[in-house]
C-alpha cells in the first residue's frame, strides 16, 4: 500500500504550514482527536501557535528549516494556499503532504485555476489571460468581456488584487492599478447568489459535503453565511455534483471549498477554489455532526471521514472584523456579554494581537429551527457588540 494512503494514528504529530485562524481551528479539532500539532510560519504568537504543541518561526523560503520541520511530523497540511511551491516540494521530501503540492500549484494562481476548470469542462465565467495592456484591450473587445473584473493571476484573496472595469476607457488605469505582468480578465456575472460547497475527500476517494452554503459579502469580505442555501433543489444538486467532480479530478486529500455563483438564469458557475477549510464552513462547527476541521484531520491522517448530518434545520455564521472594536481598538472592547445574552449564539475569537478594520478577528454562529431565526441570532448578537451605552 502507498505509505501516503495509510492511516496515521492519534498520538502522532501533524504539521501545518501557516498559522492563522484556520490552523487554529484545525489544531483544536486535531487535539480533540488526540494528535499533536506543529505549526510553521514567519510569525510568532499566532492564532495557531497559541494552541499548537510546537510553533516554529521561520521564513517559507528557508527550505532547510522547512525540511527539518517536515521531518518531525507524520503528515503535513496547509491552512492557506499561498505557500510557495518550493516550500511544498521541500516538505514532501521528508513527509507525507496532503493535499498534494500540485493542488496548491493550481489553486494559488488564478490563471492556472481558471484554465484547469475550463479545460476539464467545469462551468466557469468567460475569461482571458492577459500579459499587457494591449492584450487586455484586445481580449476585452474581441471576447466581449466587459463589464468585467481584472484580477492579478496570483496571490489574491478577500477582494485583493482586483479592479472592476466597465468600459475600454477604464482599462489603462486598471492595468496600472494591479501592477502585474500576468492577469485574468473575467466577464462580470449577473448573479442571484454567491454560494459555496465545502467538501472533504478521504484517502479512499470517498467525498462528503455539507450541501450548499449561501454567502453574503461586504467590501469583498465574507460577512454572513447561511445553511442551507435558499436555492432551488436542482441548482443545489448541480453545485454539489460539480464540487465532487472537482475534488476527484484534482485527487484532493483533505478539505476543499468550491466557491460558486448562481446566475439569474439558473446556471451554476465556479468562481474560485480553496484547498482547505473555508470561512463559509465555520458554521459546521456547531451545525453538523463532524465539522470541516475535523474532516480535514480525518482526511489527511487517512481516517474514515465523519458524518455530515446537520444538528438543526438551519445554521448561520457572521464574521467579526476589527471594525467592531470601533475607532479605538486598543481602548474599546466589544460588548461580549451583550452578544452572548442569546444562549443559542456561539463566539469564536482567533487570538489576534490587534484589531484593525477589515481584519478577521472571529465569528459568531447559531443553529436554529429556520434559516431566518439563525440569521437573526448571529446578526443580532453582532449588533449588540457595538451598542452605545445610554446616557
Amino acid at each position: 500500500m502507498n505509505p501516503s494512503r495509510q492511516a496515521i494514528e492519534p498520538g502522532a504529530a501533524i504539521g501545518v504550514l501557516g498559522s492563522g485562524q484556520l490552523g487554529r481551528m484545525f489544531t483544536i479539532a486535531a487535539r480533540r482527536l488526540g494528535y499533536r500539532v506543529h505549526t510553521y510560519s514567519p510569525e510568532t504568537d499566532t492564532p495557531t501557535g497559541q494552541v499548537a504543541d510546537v510553533e516554529v518561526v521561520a521564513p517559507y523560503d528557508d527550505l532547510d528549516a522547512v525540511r527539518k520541520f517536515a521531518s518531525q511530523v507524520k503528515v503535513l497540511t496547509f491552512e492557506f494556499e499561498n505557500v510557495p511551491a518550493a516550500t511544498a516540494r521541500a516538505a514532501a521530501e521528508k513527509t507525507i503532504v496532503h493535499p498534494d503540492g500540485q493542488v496548491l500549484h493550481i489553486t494559488q494562481h488564478r490563471a492556472r485555476e481558471k484554465t484547469f476548470l475550463r479545460d476539464n469542462g467545469f462551468p466557469v465565467t468567460p475569461f482571458a489571460l492577459v500579459h499587457s495592456l494591449e492584450e487586455l484591450t484586445t481580449a476585452a473587445r474581441e471576447q466581449n468581456l466587459l463589464p468585467g473584473v481584472l484580477k492579478t493571476a496570483g496571490f489574491g484573496y478577500d477582494g485583493k488584487g482586483q479592479v472592476k472595469v466597465r468600459t475600454l476607457e477604464d482599462l489603462p488605469a486598471a492595468w496600472q492599478a494591479i501592477s502585474t505582468t500576468e492577469a485574468v480578465l473575467e466577464k462580470m456575472v449577473d448573479f442571484e447568489m454567491e454560494m459555496s460547497v465545502v467538501a472533504a475527500r478521504g484517502v479512499d476517494g470517498r467525498v462528503v459535503d455539507y450541501g450548499v452554503i449561501e454567502n453574503i459579502h461586504a467590501n469583498h469580505i465574507l460577512d454572513l453565511s447561511v445553511w442551507p442555501a435558499r436555492i432551488p433543489a436542482s441548482a443545489g444538486a448541480r453545485a454539489v455534483e460539480v464540487a465532487h467532480a472537482i475534488l476527484q479530478k484534482l485527487d484532493v486529500i483533505g478539505v476543499m471549498a468550491v466557491e460558486m455563483f448562481l446566475t439569474r438564469d439558473g446556471q451554476v458557475l465556479v468562481n474560485e477554489l480553496a484547498p482547505r477549510p473555508h470561512n463559509s464552513g465555520h458554521l459546521t462547527i456547531e451545525g453538523h455532526n463532524s465539522c470541516q476541521f475535523e474532516q480535514q484531520v480525518r482526511a489527511v491522517c487517512g481516517l474514515p471521514l465523519g458524518g455530515v448530518e446537520p444538528l438543526a434545520p438551519a445554521s448561520a455564521m457572521a464574521n467579526l472584523l476589527g471594525d467592531v472594536w470601533g475607532d479605538r481598538p486598543d481602548v474599546d472592547s466589544p460588548h461580549w456579554d451583550l452578544a452572548l445574552t442569546d444562549p443559542a449564539v456561539k463566539l469564536h475569537l482567533y487570538g489576534k494581537a490587534s484589531a484593525r478594520k477589515g481584519r478577521k478577528m472571529g465569528h459568531l454562529t447559531a443553529r436554529a429551527a429556520s434559516t431566518q431565526q439563525a440569521i437573526d441570532a448571529v446578526l443580532g448578537a453582532r449588533q449588540r457588540l457595538t451598542v452605545q451605552p445610554s446616557r
